[in-house]
């Protein structure tokens, strides 16, 4: 499966919120989906979410109590749920990252637009080898060198879903921070600023920068990540990310809430052509 390709937790999703439907269209509680599948209330609530795989006999035994009788249309969601359980590209480096991490992957390898604002770093997705590996070699403190690098493999890997023929929009708001602290030595932050400056110049990418000299701003709760798909049927995510976990926010009042946050931050931040004259300004004094 390539990078551009929706995975498996975005088809987990699918059927998750298919399966709702089918249940409250039949004024079925939670709790009674689950007795019917010797499970609990907790676990219909995370099928419906897109939070766990899915046993094929389950999503049998769901369909006959939602009373979908058409051998076509079961057999639909029955292939959806033997899709949703194919293990996404990244799989194969689940052993170098943390366990919250591969549902982000697979969100973004599916979504159509990718709204960030990032304070601490250069978000993953434009940053070079070598500034990666600098970060990642921070982060991973004691860490092999394979791991390591690893690790910056899979950076790379998912930066090519931006380079894509049927690449999502990126929408970043960088905070002056993220520019100014240093990773690596001086030519890998030269390096990393010449390269924001030649992404920013992609169609599909739109790059702004939150200066210093602005002052407190709608971003004062730290980074974040809004993630919008193609699908009708898939609600918005917010990727808030934590020290040892992360949270996904798919609730409509949380994500307009940060739409609000990062609307306001790109309102104040200077327009593309600005921030990338801001970029080359830095790159002269660097």
């Amino acid at each position: 499966m390539s990078a551009g390709e929706p995975g498996s937790v975005v088809r987990r999703m699918l059927l998750g919120s298919q399966l709702r439907r089918l249940r409250e269209a039949r004024g079925i509680t939670r709790e009674a989906a689950g007795y019917s599948i010797r499970a609990s209330e907790s676990k219909i609530s995370r099928m419906e979410l897109g939070r766990v795989s899915f046993k094929t006999r389950d999503v049998e035994d769901l369909l006959t109590l939602y009373g979908i009788t058409d051998e076509v249309e079961r057999e639909s969601l029955l292939s959806l749920a033997r899709e949703a359980n194919v293990a996404g590209w990244w799989h194969s480096y689940t052993d170098v990252l943390p366990s919250w991490f591969p549902t982000y992957v697979g969100l973004e390898g599916a979504a159509s637009l990718i709204r960030v604002y990032e304070v601490q770093f250069v978000h993953g997705l434009l940053q070079t080898e070598e500034y990666a590996r600098a970060v990642v070699r921070r982060g991973m403190k004691g860490a092999s060198a394979a791991d390591v690098e690893r690790r910056v493999a899979l950076r790379l890997e998912r930066q090519k879903h931006l380079l894509a023929e049927h690449a999502p929009e990126l929408h970043i708001v960088l905070d002056e921070a993220a520019l100014r602290r240093p990773y690596g030595d001086r030519d890998v932050m030269r390096g990393q600023l010449q390269h924001l400056i030649e992404m920013s110049q992609r169609p599909n990418v739109r790059l702004q920068i939150m200066p210093f000299g602005f002052g407190g701003h709608s971003g004062e709760s730290g980074a974040f990540t809004i993630l919008s798909f193609p699908e009708s049927d898939l609600s918005d995510v917010v990727y808030l990310e934590q020290l040892t976990s992360a949270l996904y926010l798919d609730k409509r009042e949380d994500v307009t809430q940060y739409e609000q946050a990062l609307k306001e931050l790109q309102q104040d931040s200077p327009g593309p052509d600005e921030s990338r004259d801001l970029l080359r300004g830095l790159l002269q004094l660097s």
